[in-house]
């Protein structure tokens, strides 16, 4: 079992029990900060490019000052040097507004194995439950002042539902809206296939994450001979689809077993969905 590392923006790795963190940094304290997590594989970040460039964007959205390009990328470089390639990775990149009262911002990664829970979801596929978020699919977009779209450190909500779906024996829950439609999972985006298209909810209409995962997914339905379309979709039209999935960076693609009350039969496409994002991209 490999052992967590931690490299720290201008301290490079850092002993693990070594701080890292002050006392009054607001991503402690406010949750202000955003980070990305990246799936390493043959000792490199997948989708490296592309999860940069949505840390960029959600700091924009949030007016989070970010270190220059290369020295974020010299940063994951040094926590993953000599990682050995035949171990899967979870790698994350943290960036929080920094002290309270004013300074740099705070900027970190961390790095361990791919937890087993994460290759069994692969294998054996989730049980999910909808659980309602308590808005209309279309409301955050429309709210000027609300940032949509991020991955923020503010992390209760999605933990509140990770404790609500252990107390209540199903392995993920499916946020639904107020008006009926499903938006994402506390750690995914949802995918699903219906008459030869393979969907995911739009998160421009809708505020959601949007997965750098799903979208190289999205991308590259063609190769498999699917079409490819951001559509709203009921949890009904998820159950009479011909196959449903989570797809997030470490986890990869993880199989809807059921979805509340009804189990879902085994879909044909899983190994060829799962065999299409096991191949080794930038």
């Amino acid at each position: 079992m490999e052992a967590t590392r931690v490299a720290v923006l201008g301290r490079g790795v850092v002993p693990g029990g070594e701080p890292v963190l002050r006392g009054d940094d607001l991503g402690a304290l406010h949750g202000d900060g955003l980070f990305e997590t990246m799936h390493l594989r043959g000792g490199r970040p997948w989708l490296r490019a592309a999860h940069l460039a949505r840390l960029r964007a959600g700091a924009a959205a949030v007016e989070l000052a970010l270190p220059a390009e290369d020295a974020l990328v010299e940063l994951l470089e040094r926590v993953t040097a000599g990682w050995p390639a035949e171990v899967e990775g979870a790698l994350r990149l943290v960036c929080t507004r920094g002290p309270e009262g004013g300074g740099p911002p705070t900027v970190y990664a961390t790095l361990g194995e791919v937890p087993p829970s994460a290759r069994r979801a692969r294998r054996d596929g989730v049980g999910v439950a909808t659980l309602p978020l308590g808005v209309a699919a279309a409301a955050r977009p429309e709210l000027g002042w609300l940032p949509t779209g991020v991955k923020s450190t503010s992390y209760a909500v999605s933990s509140a539902a990770r404790r609500w779906a252990a107390r209540n024996g199903v392995d993920d829950v499916l946020w639904t809206s107020t008006d009926g439609y499903v938006l994402e999972g506390p750690s995914a985006n949802v995918v699903w296939l219906e008459g030869g298209t393979l969907c995911t909810v739009p998160a421009a209409a809708t505020g959601i994450l949007p997965g750098a995962t799903c979208a190289w997914l999205l991308a590259h339905a063609g190769e498999l001979g699917f079409a490819a379309a951001e559509r709203m979709a009921t949890p009904q039209r998820l159950v009479e689809a011909d196959g449903v999935w989570f797809t997030s960076s470490v986890r990869g693609l993880a199989e809807f077993r059921s979805l509340d009350a009804t189990r879902l039969p085994r879909s044909p496409h899983t190994p060829a969905l799962q065999a299409l994002l096991a191949h080794p991209v930038p």
